[in-house]
């Protein structure tokens, strides 16, 4: 096996960790493609990705191509003569990208393949109640997250767990799995496996704000998996009356039927706590948000507000 010559394809804080434990246990990045500079936050201020931050760091080489099949960016990518590209949270390669090393192209996704392909699969495994999700390594192929299977880590979901708390443990489990895999390849010493393509599983599409909104007609436990699934980001959000409010922190709410209440209807003392009917008893909201303003819990809301 000739020395590895890797390129390095990721953008958000998930994908850091396995850059860093890459450098650290001495491979050669020879380049690091990560996505373009672009303004953001009220002073439109131009924001790097997490990962640049990361490769300026390590003093790697960064490209920022805004289109993957451009002739210069492609004719940049082959003289770096890489045998190995390793992506982690980032966009869809086009074929000419993914198939141009020798050894191939391979990708780690953040749940146990071939559940939850797709966009969101930390917020799908919560929103859903499952109990164990983990991170596998796959070569890339022509449909999404179809690839044949290198290696997997399987992550225990507890109740508490919500999408920031996993995500954290997924990226660090994540980093030692890139590691695993590359010193497998190095060593020739892996074996694939192939998906069920046939089989049934859940899928983790990409989520948008309108599917942020909670629906108080499902049972309440499964409302608080939907809460669970999209904190901290993008936040579930519920509509009372005509204000939308992002919640945070919900658990089920321990209070009497209120006969003339109808689902979705709130029920508060105006001082302490916020509960809302469901279709099998109340959830009681501990933090929220309004629009425009601060997180806060729901005694610090109701101080200065009404429902």
């Amino acid at each position: 096996m000739p020395k590895l010559r890797i390129i390095f394809m990721g953008t958000p804080e998930f994908a850091v960790s396995s850059l860093d434990i890459l450098v650290e246990n001495g491979y050669e990045v020879v380049a690091v493609i990560t996505a373009p500079d672009k303004p953001a936050g009220r002073g439109q201020k131009i924001h790097e990705s997490d990962v640049k931050k990361a490769a300026l760091k390590h003093g790697l080489p960064i490209l920022q191509p805004t289109n993957l099949k451009d002739e210069k960016f492609l004719e940049k990518l082959k003289s770096y003569d890489a045998n190995l590209q390793i992506v982690v949270a980032f966009r869809m390669l086009p074929e000419v990208v993914w198939q141009m090393p020798e050894i191939g192209t391979f990708n780690l996704h953040a749940s146990l393949l071939p559940n939850y392909r797709g966009a969101a699969p930390i917020n799908w495994a919560i929103i859903n109640g499952e109990k164990k999700t983990g991170v596998t390594t796959f070569f890339l192929q022509h449909k999404i997250d179809t690839g044949d299977i290198l290696f997997q880590e399987e992550e225990e979901i507890s109740d508490n767990d919500n999408v920031g708390t996993l995500y954290e443990r997924l990226k660090n489990k994540g980093a030692k799995l890139v590691l695993k895999t590359v010193k497998a390849i190095e060593q020739d010493n892996y074996s694939l496996k192939k998906q069920d393509l046939e089989e049934k599983t859940p899928h983790a599409p990409k989520i948008f704000t309108e599917d942020t909104f909670i629906n108080f007609e499902n049972e309440s436990e499964k409302i608080i998996n939907f809460v669970r699934g999209l904190t901290p980001y993008p936040a579930a959000r519920m509509r009372i009356y005509d204000n939308v409010y992002k919640v945070f922190d919900i658990e089920i709410a321990d209070c009497e039927e209120v006969n003339e209440l109808l689902i979705g209807e709130p029920l508060t003392d105006q001082k302490s706590y916020l509960y809302v009917k469901t279709l099998d008893g109340y959830v009681k909201i501990n933090q929220l948000q309004p629009q425009g303003k601060r997180r806060m819990t729901t005694e610090e809301f109701l101080r200065g507000n009404k429902i």
